[in-house]
């Protein structure tokens, strides 16, 4: 079968345009990744790092930055082995303010083998953090190999984000590991606190480190700011705005004026909120099925519609994202994540840890959008992902080889040996109730899938596998983590059972 793309060039209503895949050659160039590394920090010491404030692409969405910083070979260690390659870093130094960080590399097909440690530094203070380790194996989380988005576009290597929040000096460390470490250490369990590397084995020669090392450092710009209520203009309706778990309920307010992009995101879900809308409402299993079109006599398995703050509630600038929406055929099942970005954000922090994902997946990783169809917060808030609409098929960039007629759900944060928080499983189940209701799929039931290609699955094979399944089952991944992982079999059964089951 062949994906769908649909237009959203100038759309300013719920009209889109479906084409075939063959033509994405004709969807929007991939940005220039590293537009924002050619303005230098400023030095000023009111505010250190600090440069020119950002300017705003357009009133409906936050701005945002990255700073792309090509790493150098840094002073041989005396543990080195003799004849291998050196590491490759940063040492301290200033830079704009930033929240996330990665590294990126030239070829997507070539592998990390090392350790790569970043440290930061409080925006406007003197305090360093310590070293922070960054999940290296992020691979697995890409467009399935031979798809248009991965072959069509300038698509590079690169770890896992990380969370450090407002900071403004970095210093970064990309040590090369021995054949024998890697063997060893290549599918450990990425830890959830952060302290000094592996020692390095000393019996053999380290791996060469792939080429174009480059540090992100990813500013995701302001939190779209409430207006106050006033009286809205001729043709404008007031909506009701995003409110998070753990944030107290404000005043209603009226949308910004729309981009022709953002009033394209926005309207894919016009059936089931407002354009401009920050957030779907949730609905009682009764509204559930009453907007559901069953046969008559026709009992859906289908769960209550959980609340989903939109790419507008959580500040998505839409243009960045590819013009054009992917679809697969359907849903058949739902593969569970953690982003490995680390446990340390609050829940009123999460879009700003969503709108540094999405650029970095997109401005550093060269992806068309967003990897991930939903995220998931510690506090149980749900967030609508890629674009394309949260009741339709669209095609993800979330589990290699096993994009098609799946979807991804990323629970922020990094769960290898902390357990994840209950308001987030049942947030896993309550989403997956409902959108796996949408095209007929048993939470508690199996599926059989066609492995597009991965490390674990050759391409075409036939694989069965939980309709609600971790990552690791379809790649060889530590990915959900091994605590988030085995929360899997409460999720099946509470979402079966919120359908009816």
């Amino acid at each position: 079968m062949r994906a769908l793309l649909v237009t959203s060039a100038g759309v300013t209503c719920a009209m889109a345009l479906t084409l075939p895949l063959a033509t994405s050659a004709t969807a929007a160039p991939a940005p220039d990744l590293h537009s924002a590394s050619s303005r230098p920090p400023s030095t000023s010491p009111a505010s250190p790092g600090a440069g020119p404030p950002a300017v705003r692409a357009g009133a409906a969405e936050p701005a945002g930055s990255t700073q792309s910083l090509p790493l150098a070979p840094l002073a041989a260690s005396s543990d080195r082995v003799a004849g291998a390659p050196a590491a490759q870093g940063l040492p301290q130094r200033d830079a704009r303010p930033f929240s996330l960080v990665g590294v990126v590399w030239d070829d997507p097909e070539a592998e990390l083998h090392g350790t790569v440690q970043v440290r930061t530094r409080t925006t406007g203070t003197t305090r360093w953090s310590e070293w922070q380790d960054i999940e290296t194996h992020d691979a697995e989380h890409a467009a399935d190999l031979g798809s248009a988005e991965r072959e069509g576009r300038t698509v590079r290597g690169a770890t896992a984000p990380l969370w450090v929040g407002d900071s403004d000096g970095v210093e970064v460390r990309v040590r090369p590991r021995s054949p024998e470490a890697s063997d060893h250490h290549e599918h450990a369990e990425p830890s959830d606190h952060h302290g000094s590397a592996q020692p390095q084995d000393r019996a053999a020669a380290p791996v060469p480190l792939p080429e174009g090392l480059r540090l992100e450092l990813v500013d995701p710009g302001e939190d779209p700011a409430p207006e106050a209520a006033r009286s809205a203009p001729t043709g404008r309706a007031a909506v009701t705005p995003a409110v998070f778990a753990d944030t107290p309920p404000t005043a209603a307010v009226l949308p910004e004026a729309l981009t022709a992009e953002a009033a394209a995101a926005s309207a894919v879900n016009a059936e089931l909120a407002e354009l401009g809308a920050t957030a779907i409402p949730a609905l009682t299993q009764k509204e559930t099925l009453e907007s559901v079109n069953a046969a008559p006599g026709a009992k859906p398995y289908i769960g209550p519609r959980p609340k989903i703050i939109t790419r507008k509630g959580w500040g998505a600038d839409e243009k960045l994202r590819e013009r054009n929406f992917a679809y697969t055929k359907t849903v058949k099942a739902a593969f569970v994540h953690h982003s490995a970005t680390g446990n340390n954000y609050t829940c009123k922090q999460a879009p700003s840890v969503l709108r540094s994902i999405y650029r970095y997946h997109v401005k550093s990783s060269g992806w068309r959008d967003f990897g991930y169809n939903f995220a998931v917060d510690k506090c149980g808030n749900i967030y609508e992902g890629r674009a394309g609409g949260v009741s339709k098929a669209v095609l993800g960039a979330h589990t290699l080889g096993f994009n098609t007629n799946t979807m991804g759900i990323a629970v922020l944060g990094s769960y290898g040996s902390t357990n994840p928080p209950a308001a987030a499983v049942t947030a896993v189940s309550k989403l997956t109730a409902w959108k796996l209701g949408l095209f007929g799929a048993n939470p508690k039931g199996k599926v059989t899938l066609v492995s597009g290609g991965s490390n674990k699955y050759k391409a075409g094979v036939k694989v069965s596998m939980n309709v609600i399944s971790g990552h690791r089952d379809g790649f060889a991944t530590e990915c959900p983590g091994a605590r988030l992982y085995k929360k899997l079999g409460t999720a099946r059964t509470s979402s079966a059972k919120l359908q009816g089951r």
